[in-house]
């Protein structure tokens, strides 16, 4: 068996990922002029904030690093604050074509009392590839996914 089929490990390594993710994102908070308990309170406090920290990037002249500090922030956010606006939980999972051999997903309950799974890493890659970045767009894209808001269709039905 190996160590990452260890149940307690595995726990403790996706504790430690969840807390990562929280301490990045209340960072990333605090450097947008958003105090540590706002955002813990409402991570979309910071949602103004770092949309217009995005829309003013030099996106142009990123270099390899920029990218890669710019989709750590954001997937932490992102992950964050579907684990606090949704009740959603970090997981590992098993995944050979990663170079980790795992993956971080997000999982919470949709609306019908299924079990849904997101990648934040994923969905802010997908942002990168329809520029402009649109915060508000990729947490949409996130929800929608996990089933945790309701659809147009469900909205106009009264469902």
């Amino acid at each position: 068996m190996s160590q990452s089929s260890n149940p307690d490990s595995a726990d403790a390594e996706v504790q430690e990922w969840t807390e990562g993710a929280h301490l990045n994102a209340v960072g990333l908070a605090t450097v947008l002029g958003v105090a540590p308990e706002e955002y813990t309170a409402d991570p979309l406090a910071l949602l103004p904030g770092l949309q217009n920290y995005v829309d003013r990037l030099p996106l142009g002249e990123f270099e390899q690093s920029d990218w890669v500090t710019l989709h750590t922030d954001l997937t932490s956010y992102l992950g964050d604050l579907l684990v606090r606006r949704r009740g959603a939980i970090w997981k590992k999972v098993d995944d050979r074509s990663s170079p980790a051999g795992y993956r971080y997903l997000i999982e919470a309950e949709g609306l019908d009392g299924k079990r849904y799974q997101a990648e934040p890493y994923d969905v802010v890659m997908e942002e990168f590839q329809h520029l402009p970045i649109e915060i508000g767009r990729m947490i949409a894209n996130a929800e929608a996914v996990l089933h945790v808001t309701p659809t147009i269709n469900e909205d106009a039905l009264g469902g």
